[in-house]
């Protein structure tokens, strides 16, 4: 399993994939976060708690 650490909340999340997972073949749940461009071309990993907080009446921004 790999894990990778959130740029919102510094939480370390599953993300899922990669040669770890390959070889152990391993199920401990989906992936948790994922990578965003937000408007302003900023880029980020967060985590699905983080992406649920992000404004939904304009454009994210760093």
């Amino acid at each position: 399993m790999a894990t990778q650490r959130c740029d919102g909340c510094d939480r370390r999340v599953r993300i899922g994939g990669g040669i770890g997972d390959f070889w152990s073949f391993s199920n401990d749940g989906p992936t948790q976060g994922m990578d965003l461009e937000l408007a302003d071309g900023a880029e980020f990993f967060l985590c699905f708690d983080c992406i649920e907080r992000l404004p939904d009446d304009r454009d994210a921004t760093a």
